[in-house]
């Protein structure tokens, strides 16, 4: 062995973070020595160990270059780790939320009024694009005869039309955006969470409970829904995360004990709201619509004046399904207000107004994801200019 190649070596190991027997092994001294090439073709190099050429043949390199699959430290912007992205507004999730029903809204809007005079055919082919939207018979009616009114025969801007619309949906949905209210001299302040299946109704109260954590009120969570075992453990989980009290019991567990239960320890702790989940069920099986009126009689025969609300959790992607769901519940459980959630960019968000122009009850919050913060209340111009198409107002 030449002088040179324990140098060369040691070289080799600081270039590439190597050892000096990895980075050169003698064909004798090492039992990982490659076997011996034929005479016919030359030696390669060892695979655990590449080496530039440059740097074997002894000619002068600056920059020897290492092999794609030896871990070369090189500080460069590239190497580094992509920065988080900036979280997105509120306005921008909600208009992303609503983007099936507002592009539906402006394509149609853009095609019909773009170089057409405004007449009869004009507004009825307005109406067949909000009802499609799922705006509602009633509502439809409304915007196209505030479209029509002084424009006959005359031609109107699409960003005209956009602006009506906002503003007639805007004055549908202020009367129903009513925030929750707890009412202090109830303790505690019994919330009946009620929807069907896949509704979100159980993240719903993880969210909820959050909130009035962040209130400083104290919470008490009852995990009436016994018939998933997963349900149970979930609303576990959000007790942990947001300290609040779970009242829970083994799945299958009668739901209405459970409740009455969870009432009885709510009101020894003076626990400021009581939130009750309950088992999905579909609006149209006698059964389990009786089950949920059970749950509501046996919590009255503790506090005659709970629940003091009952939240009806709607999924947005159901469409005109809600508008029977509405009228279900409320008929067996009281509904006081309504959450709606995945507003996730399929959600068919018009059947909001459809809802408020029919059943007029308070909309008070509306998700747009899985995060704490994305359970916000309901504000009637946001969503309104969002469905629209339009700006956020400042």
């Amino acid at each position: 062995m030449s002088e040179t190649e324990p140098k060369k070596r040691g070289f080799l190991a600081r270039l590439f973070g190597l050892d000096e027997a990895a980075a050169g092994r003698s064909d004798a001294g090492s039992p990982t020595a490659a076997p011996a090439a034929s005479d016919a073709a030359p030696a390669e190099p060892e695979a655990d160990a590449p080496i530039a050429p440059a740097v074997l043949s002894g000619e002068a390199s600056p920059l020897p270059l290492a092999a794609p699959e030896t871990p070369v430290v090189v500080a460069s912007p590239a190497a580094s780790p992509a920065a988080p992205e900036p979280k997105r507004s509120w306005w921008r999730r909600l208009t992303d939320g609503l983007s099936r029903t507002s592009s539906a809204l402006t394509t149609g809007i853009g095609d019909l009024f773009t170089k057409r005079k405004l007449d009869a055919g004009t507004l009825e082919d307005l109406e067949d694009i909000l009802i499609q939207a799922d705006l509602g018979l009633a509502t439809a009616a409304r915007i196209a005869k505030a479209v029509g009114e002084g424009r006959y025969d005359k031609q109107i801007d699409p960003a005209e039309v956009k602006a009506i619309l906002a503003r007639e949906v805007e004055a549908i949905l202020t009367p129903v955006a009513t925030p929750l209210v707890i009412d202090v001299t109830k303790k505690p302040f019994v919330i009946l969470m009620v929807g069907v299946n896949g509704s979100g109704k159980t993240t719903t109260i993880g969210k909820l409970a959050a909130k009035f954590r962040a209130e400083g009120r104290s919470v008490t969570l009852a995990a009436g829904d016994t018939f998933r075992a997963a349900a149970i453990e979930q609303l576990r989980v959000w007790g942990e995360r947001t300290g609040a009290q779970v009242v829970s019991g083994q799945q299958g567990a009668d739901a209405s004990g459970l409740a009455f239960e969870a009432l009885q320890k709510a009101r020894a702790a003076g626990t400021d709201v009581l939130l009750i989940d309950t088992a999905g069920r579909l609006q149209n099986k006698t059964g389990l619509m009786d089950e949920l009126a059970k749950v509501v009689r046996v919590i009255r025969k503790l506090d005659p004046g709970a629940p003091h609300a009952a939240l009806l959790v709607l999924d947005a992607t159901v469409g005109q399904n809600a508008l029977a769901q509405v009228e279900a519940f409320r008929d067996t459980a009281g509904v006081t207000g309504l959450v709606m959630t995945k507003l996730d960019g399929t959600a068919r968000g018009g059947i909001l107004v459809a809802l408020a122009a029919r059943f007029g009850l308070p909309v008070h919050f509306i998700g747009v994801g899985e995060g704490v913060d994305d359970l916000e209340p309901f504000s009637a111009r946001d969503f309104a200019r969002a469905v629209a198409g339009l700006g956020e107002t400042a």
